[in-house]
């Protein structure tokens, strides 16, 4: 699977051209918005709610295709709310993105 910071790069890219100001910025606002759904799954304590978050994560993570974050999402999606190896997992993932590169 792709390194998902290169894959929201490279779909940034292919969309608004090589503008390092611009992709920082997107960069950070996907992060933002991956750690918010992240939060909410993380405070989830009915399994609609984590549903809701996880699809919310699924949604960002498909519109920035970052396959390895999809996967992931599709697996909180179908398993256990609360899963916190799931959100640990989640988490290092989205942490490994450098928001200023």
């Amino acid at each position: 699977m792709a390194y998902l910071g290169e894959a929201i790069d490279a779909h940034l890219v292919s969309a608004l051209g090589d503008d390092p100001a611009l992709l920082r910025e997107l960069r950070c606002a996907f992060l933002e918005s991956a750690f918010a759904a992240l939060d909410l799954m993380a405070r989830a304590r009915c399994d609609a709610n984590w549903r809701m978050a996880a699809e919310r994560l699924k949604g960002l993570a498909a519109t920035f295709h970052g396959t390895e974050l999809i996967a992931m999402a599709d697996e909180a999606i179908a398993g256990v709310p609360g899963d916190p190896g799931l959100l640990r997992r989640i988490r290092q993932l989205l942490g490994e993105i450098d928001p200023a590169a």
